[in-house]
Order: structure tokens, then sequence, then C-alpha cells
């Protein structure tokens, strides 16, 4: 999982508004210690949303151009917890150094200033991987960070 994400600088993610409605949008991501993190503004709805439900979805996926097959495409959902950070603390710190490496330094500086932006954090609770056709996994392990085999049989059919 590591290796693909690592190729990956944003994440899609899906949020439930207080109308229990669905919302993807995207946000620039870090990952350390089994974590995502995202560092986002009060003003933008994907904040707003896991504010009110911290139950959330990151998404990960092959880039168009680079897939071999666009019914394919390579991918990783992950079905998620989040929680706020607190700037007061050490590990807002921490993680926003891996902003500054990561990205941008100078913007993720500005960004910082910006008191309407918060840190939030993703644990993993679920997550499905598929990498082509036939070569669909769990994530799974003791750190949520592992391919597991999904031991189905059959696969897909084809109509005859």
């Amino acid at each position: 999982m590591k290796d693909f994400i690592s190729n990956i600088q944003t994440a899609i993610m899906g949020t439930i508004d207080k109308n229990h409605l669905p919302f993807s949008s995207y946000a620039p991501y870090v990952y350390d210690n089994n974590r995502f993190y995202v560092y986002i503004s009060n003003i933008a709805t994907h904040a707003k949303n896991i504010q009110i439900n911290p139950n959330a979805s990151l998404f990960f996926i092959e880039d168009e151009s680079q897939s071999e097959n666009l019914f394919a495409r390579k991918r990783i959902s992950l079905q998620c917890e989040s929680v706020k950070i607190a700037r007061s603390s050490e590990r807002f710190e921490e993680v926003l150094t891996l902003f500054a490496i990561k990205f941008d330094a100078k913007m993720v500086e500005t960004l910082k200033k910006m008191t309407d932006f918060n840190l939030f954090e993703f644990k993993v609770t679920y997550g499905e991987a598929t990498f082509g056709f036939g070569k669909a996994y769990l994530i799974g392990g003791e750190q949520m960070n592992e391919l597991v085999s999904r031991n189905v049989s059959g696969g897909h059919h084809s109509v005859k």
C-alpha cells in the first residue's frame, strides 16, 4: 500500500454532510505512523463535514495517463475515522513539518498562519485495493497498512 500511495500527492476525500449526503473533494496529504493527515480550511465543505461526522473515506487512484486499462485502474479506497489535531500540540508541529518537507515549504508556512486551517488525522478502519483484473485485496494487518488476499472464489464471470 505504501509503495502505491507514495506516488500520489493528494487524496480524494469522501465525507458526509449534515443531511447525510455524500460529498467528494480532495486535499494534499501526508502519511506518517500509519495515519493520514490533511490540512484544510474550515471554509471547505469537507472540513465542515468531518467536524459533523468524523467518518470519512480516502481514495487514491492511478493517474489516467499512466493506466494500461481505464476499466482496471489501480486504486485504494480506505474507510477512516478522523480527529482534529490541536494547533497547540507537539503532533501538529511534527506533521506540519512533514507537509513542509513533502510540499512547498513557503506555502505550508503561509497556510500555517491561517487560523481557519485545521489538521485532521485519519485512522484506517477498513480498506480495499485493486491493482488490475483479478488483483483485488483487503487492507489489513495490525497497522491496517498491508494488502491481504480476499480469498474469493470464482472471480469475474463472462456472459456467454
